[in-house]
């Protein structure tokens, strides 16, 4: 059986919108954390102590108008060991057929010292639903993306 997707709701407030008022870059970028992350636990389940790793893609697509009542749907996409990618996707605004909004967020197990550990139990992934086919061949095009920590120790830092 599939991992479940999740859903969030979010009420754009003023608080969370730019000069124009449209939901803010930040604030976007937060709710979309917000939704992965809870995803990311759901999936992993109660043992799991996830940190976030990296934002690997991010798509803002339409702006958002201050009191627009936002759906975002998140599923686990791909496991490695320790290290999970979440994708994201605001559904369709009233009156739109395309998301507002979609991205691939990944996140790490962590131990109590914050070092990278396995996964406490397996998770599932949602499989080919065709939802998240979209993200899901995004994400085979960034499969090659590292983490930079090498280049950092190598560059001296973390001796």
């Amino acid at each position: 059986m599939p991992a479940p997707e999740t859903t969030s709701h979010r009420l754009v407030l003023p608080a969370d919108a730019n000069h124009h008022g449209t939901l803010y870059a930040g604030s976007l970028l937060r709710y979309a954390l917000e939704a992965a992350y809870a995803s990311a636990c759901r999936g992993a389940g109660p043992g799991a102590n996830l940190m976030l790793r990296r934002v690997l893609a991010l798509e803002c697509r339409r702006a958002v108008p201050v009191g627009a009542l936002v759906e975002i749907k998140g599923a686990v996409l791909q496991v490695r060991q320790g290290y999970l990618v979440v994708g994201v996707v605001g559904m369709p605004l009233p009156g739109h057929t395309l998301p507002w909004m979609d991205g691939l967020l990944g996140f790490v197990q962590v131990d109590a010292a914050g070092l990278p550990v396995d996964l406490p139990s397996p998770v599932e992934t949602v499989g080919d639903a065709p939802l998240w086919q979209p993200l899901v061949t995004r994400l085979e095009k960034l499969v090659d993306v590292r983490g930079a920590t090498a280049d950092w120790i190598s560059a001296g830092f973390g001796a």
